[in-house]
């Protein structure tokens, strides 16, 4: 784990810095787009209150070493606060909205791939099976407008955000996070669209493979019911890959939310993540994309540890 977040760190801090230009650069443009000059003096000066007149690997070996020694960061130039700071709050609420959305996913993919491969060819699978294309075909950020749209017709209410205006800046306290959780339906079903339509399908494709095998033939000629046949076994064994794809649907919800996040001004990280790069905050923007590294090593390793609970076959071979 800590050398593929070693990994993470270098690539992500050093294709920050591919574009042309730093933090100061991005910043002296604002200000001349407001009519304010600033000489190649104070941009110096700039640069080396900033700590970026030092060569790029000292930047790396400096910002790793507060990330080991001291748990930081780093220190956003856009914000003028600690990172961990500026997207504690943020950072939250998306792992609460990423887990939510993985919930939804495994609630209605799994169930609906199942029935989808025991009624295979019926009405009900090519209804789900339709569903599910068009889940994958249309982007997550297409159905975050139609929603927005049709409930403004509807409802004649903008359903963005995750919190009502009284709530947005607003202390913790139950009534902030029942306000939270009446506004989350509609970013969990935007960004679970494309999951669940994808869990359908693999676990409908991997569950007729197993309904094929001899064992189950064998524990039907026993006079096992259908749906224990199916249960016991095969399902179980079915869900291998779906287990496997959570380890990256929960970064992805992270990082692939960013333009979501934007339609539905949702104040996670992605949006954030934008703002970094388009600034060239470079250890903002290095701090999130470690996390979203951080969380895919961490997914992976809860998935591996489901599969070991539910395949027993893993043991077996690990013994």
């Amino acid at each position: 784990m800590f050398v593929a977040l070693f990994a993470v760190s270098i690539i992500s801090f050093f294709i920050i810095n591919l574009p042309k230009g730093d933090y100061v650069t991005a910043y002296i443009a604002q200000l001349q787009a407001t009519g304010s000059l600033v000489d190649a003096d104070e941009a110096a000066n700039l640069r080396k209150f900033y700590g970026l007149d030092r060569p790029l690997y000292i930047q790396y070996l400096k910002w790793i070493w507060q990330v080991i020694a001291e748990q930081n960061l780093g220190f956003s130039f856009e914000y003028n606060q600690p990172v961990t700071v500026v997207i504690a709050e943020r950072l939250l609420l998306t792992i609460i909205l990423a887990i939510a959305t993985v919930i939804f996913i495994w609630i209605f993919a799994i169930p609906i791939g199942i029935i989808s491969a025991v009624k295979q060819y019926s009405i009900w699978d090519y209804i789900f099976t339709f569903l599910g294309f068009i889940g994958l075909a249309i982007p997550d950020f297409m159905i975050a407008l139609i929603m927005m749209y049709l409930f403004f017709v509807w409802f004649d209410f903008s359903p963005g955000g995750l919190f009502s205006p009284e709530y947005a800046q607003a202390a913790w306290s139950w009534g902030r996070v029942k306000d939270l959780m009446e506004h989350m339906y509609l970013p969990i079903v935007v960004l679970g669209t494309a999951g669940t339509a994808s869990l359908i399908r693999i676990t409908r494709a991997n569950l007729l493979d197993e309904l094929a095998k001899p064992y189950v033939v064998t524990a039907r000629a026993k006079g096992l019911s259908e749906w224990k046949v199916i249960a016991k076994y095969p399902v179980r064994i079915a869900l291998n890959p779906a287990i496997s794809l959570t380890a990256y649907i929960l970064p992805f919800l992270i990082s692939g939310s960013v333009i979501v996040g934007v339609v539905l001004s949702l104040p996670t990280v992605g949006p954030m993540l934008v703002k970094a790069l388009v600034a060239q905050d470079m250890y903002l923007g290095g701090g999130i994309i470690l996390l979203i590294g951080f969380m895919t090593v961490i997914g992976t390793f809860i998935s591996d540890l489901l599969l070991l609970w539910i395949d027993p076959r893993i043991r077996f071979e690990g013994d």
